[in-house]
């Protein structure tokens, strides 16, 4: 397996989520195992280690929440939790069982994607590949450049750094004052005119970015599909 994908467990007793889940997180690069029970789901973490759970709490049977419990006695993988849309106290319950994050149902896959990467970006980092693309567009930190429509554009030293970081964590946000300290630079107009740049070189619209984001009050943050 390449050691770069994340491998992620869905637990659900629903055959439609579990594989509607599966698909989805496949075909944003990772691997992905599912059990349809508490019983199935032991099984597999005992011979696979696994990155994050993806856990239903109501389920015919032992609960999620009971397996959460079970699981943060000597257990660090992350758990989110899917839960019935009102259940508060389930989310409660599962928060203080040690749960990472949750999410009710019905829920679109997109935002569960969202929450395993900001998880992800938390406890993990990843490790970062030679060459590495963000949507079609090639980027080569060891030979200081990036490719995209048959273009090949050099970076420069600082721009590595920046890249270095954020390709290191995807889905996290980075503030103005972290880059500044990345690329030991100070002033936030100068840190804006530098991400502005590396939009030109890896975004075919920079001016309306897919992967490169400003999130307003807080930083920039570079998601990879």
């Amino acid at each position: 397996m390449n050691k770069n994908v994340f491998h992620i467990l869905v637990v659900d007793d629903d055959d439609r989520i579990r594989e509607l889940v599966k698909q989805y997180l496949e075909e944003n690069h990772f691997l992905v195992t599912t059990a349809k029970d508490v019983v199935e789901a032991k099984k597999k973490i005992e011979i696979i280690k696994f990155d994050i759970l993806v856990l239903d709490i109501m389920m015919p049977g032992e609960s999620g929440l009971s397996l959460t419990k079970y699981l943060k006695k000597n257990n660090s993988t992350p758990i989110i939790l899917l839960t019935a849309k009102g259940e508060i106290q389930d989310r409660i319950k599962g928060l203080e069982l040690g749960a990472d994050d949750y999410l009710g149902k019905p829920f679109e896959p997109k935002e569960l994607l969202l929450r395993i990467k900001n998880i992800l970006s938390k406890t993990k980092m990843f490790e970062i590949p030679e060459e590495v693309y963000v949507g079609n567009t090639l980027v080569n930190l060891k030979k200081l450049n990036v490719k995209r429509n048959n273009e090949t554009i050099k970076i420069n030293p600082q721009e590595k750094k920046i890249l270095e970081k954020m390709l290191g964590s995807p889905g996290r946000i980075f503030s103005r004052e972290e880059i500044g300290k990345i690329i030991k630079i100070s002033k936030e107009r100068t840190i804006d005119v530098m991400i502005t740049r590396l939009r030109q070189k890896i975004e075919s619209q920079p001016k309306n970015p897919k992967y490169l984001q400003t999130i307003r009050g807080s930083g920039y943050v570079l998601w990879i599909e």
